[in-house]
This record gives C-alpha cells, structure tokens and sequence, in this order.
C-alpha cells in the first residue's frame, strides 16, 4: 500500500467534499465485497465513511487498487486517502490516488477515531443530564434510587452506546437519544391516561412508566459492544437478546433497594414486553397499564427515527422514495420533490 506523505493536499472532511474537489481525508472502510458483472467481470464493492457520508463505488479488477483492495484493506479499519470526489449518476464515487492505513502521527492532523463514526446530534452529556432530570422529577425514592445507581453505575458506556447495530439509532450517542425520547413519549401518555381515566383500578403508576421507559434497553449494554469498527453482537446477546439481560440487570440492581415485590415484577414486566415481536426479543406481551404505554413509545420512537432516516438518506430524486428501506414500502415526500 502506498506510503508517500499525504501532506501537500489541503485536509477536508469527506462530507464536505464538492464533485470534482480533490482533497485528503480520513475515512472509515466500512463495506468490501467481491462481486461480479452479469458478464463475469470482477469488481469489488467498497464503501468509505465519516460521520456524515458514505461513498460507496466499484474498484474494478484490473484497476491500480484491486489487489491492495482485496489483500489489505480491511472492514472498520481508518485509513488516510487521497482522492477526487465524484457526482456520478450512479451516485457518489471517490477516485483514488493516494491511500494508507492511518497512524498515530495522524492525530496531529486531527484524526479521530470517534468522530468518524455517526454519531446522534444531540450532545449526550445534555441527554443523559435530562434522563437523570426526569427521574428525580417523577420517580419517588426507592425507585428512583434504583434508576440513578443504574444511570451512574453505566454512566461512561451511557456516553456513546448506540441503540442498535443497524435497525434504528445505530450511531454514537443512539441509545441515549432513543431512551430520553421513549421516556419523554411515555410521561406524556401517562400524564394524559392517567387523567383520563383516573377512577382505573389498580391506579396507572406514572412513576413505573417513567423507569420503565428509562431502564428498557439497559440490556443492549450487554447485548452488544462497541468496537471502532462499530457496534457488533456479543455472544450473549445472539444467544439471550437485550430483553432478558435487561431483566437480569434490573434485578441484580434491585437487591440493593427497598422495593416491595410487586413493584419488581411490574418493572420486570414492562422490560420482557417492551419489543412488538418474538424476533425482536420479546417475551411477553404487554399485560399491565405501564406496560402497554412503554411498549407503544418504544414502538413510535423506533419507527419514526427508521421514516426520518429513510427520508434523510434515500438517493433516488422525486416526491416518492424506492421501497428498498427497512418499511419495504414507498413513502411520500410531497409533490414539489424534483
């Protein structure tokens, strides 16, 4: 692989390039795959990113880079490159002259790891400082007390754990955006419930909504982990799932507080019956009130972060988008969409 310095093209970020811009940049391998025309002719597939854009293009077998393509270049690895981005009407291109594997020299020039990865938009000291607002302003003590620990306890991973590897919220900062949404969600369904059927026997528990809401990913802490390359399964979470640690870690947590039974096993109950389906993770259906309201925020978050995303990233132009996206359906952008 080419080793000449890199250093007298202006440093650009890949999302910021122009058709027809050269520059240098640091990006992230995050697709390979060797393919062939429908004539026989090999090709691989790659696929370059930042936080904010993802290039993907064919390096052709008898091109320049195809053998340190297929010998070298590695999945999640960062890599320092120079090259011409290119508007093309297969879509975005990025034809290299120049490319090596980053080094700790690098740094100096401002690589980052992190900061190549997508990350949520919002600042996730805020989100979690809000998470942590909503639970000493609705959740009573001992409750509240298990939450906190729980927030506290997570705190560092908390910072950057995605929500998923690739459904929905699949970036850093993910799962504290998916949560604090899901819990904003379920406060306003149990404030609007609860007085609207306020003579419901046994009474909705606004506080169970709000930890529940708070507390049912916490298995994705187990489920997956973080690797530069991005969030993969652990073992356990292929062979257990997110819902049944979560389950465990509530209650290796609870022996630590004054909770009465009941109260454990509705909050245990909101976190086995959060999910919509079997393939999902779930265990049980919503059976109780709280339940029911946490599994709906849960579900509207998720969907609708999937529409906003589709929306934000479809490549093909018109007031309709392809039905190649996660609903496996078209959807409606409006009329004046050229």
């Amino acid at each position: 692989m080419a080793k000449a310095s890199l250093k007298s093209v202006m440093m650009v970020a890949l999302a910021e390039m122009k058709d027809g811009q050269e520059g240098d940049i640091f990006a992230q391998l995050c697709a390979k795959e060797e393919l062939r025309t429908k004539d026989g002719k090999l090709y691989f597939k790659v696929g370059f990113r930042d936080a904010k854009r993802e290039v993907k293009f064919p390096v052709w077998a008898d091109s320049t880079w195809a053998v340190v393509c297929r010998d070298e270049w590695k999945v999640g690895e960062f890599y320092k490159i120079r090259g011409v981005y290119r508007d093309t009407a297969y879509g975005a291109q990025l034809e290299i002259s120049k490319i090596r594997a980053v080094t700790t020299s690098d740094e100096a020039d401002g690589f980052d790891p992190l900061m190549l990865r997508p990350r949520s938009k919002f600042e996730p000291q805020a989100m979690f400082d809000e998470l942590l607002a909503l639970a000493q302003q609705h959740i009573s003590p001992p409750v509240r007390e298990l939450v906190l620990g729980l927030f506290h306890e997570h705190r560092q991973a908390l910072l950057t754990w995605p929500a998923a590897t690739r459904k929905h919220h699949a970036f850093l900062g993910g799962f504290l955006e998916h949560t604090l949404s899901v819990a904003k969600t379920a406060l306003y369904l149990a404030d609007h419930y609860g007085t609207l059927y306020d003579d419901m026997q046994p009474p909705l528990r606004k506080e169970l909504v709000i930890a529940g809401a708070m507390l049912h990913d916490f298995g994705k802490l187990r489920e997956i982990e973080e690797r530069p390359e991005g969030a993969e399964y652990t073992p356990a979470g292929v062979l257990i799932g997110h819902v049944l640690q979560g389950r465990d870690m509530l209650r290796e947590a609870a022996g630590k507080y004054a909770l009465d039974e009941e109260t454990i096993l509705r909050l245990e109950h909101i976190l086995v019956s959060h999910e919509p389906a079997p393939e999902w993770g779930a265990a049980k259906p919503p059976m109780t009130a709280e339940a029911l309201l946490v599994r709906y925020a849960v579900e509207v978050d998720t969907r609708f972060q999937q529409l906003y995303q589709v929306l934000r990233d479809e490549p093909v132009d018109g007031p309709l988008t392809s039905a190649k996206n996660v609903f496996q359906q078209r959807l409606f952008r409006g009329l004046t969409q050229k």
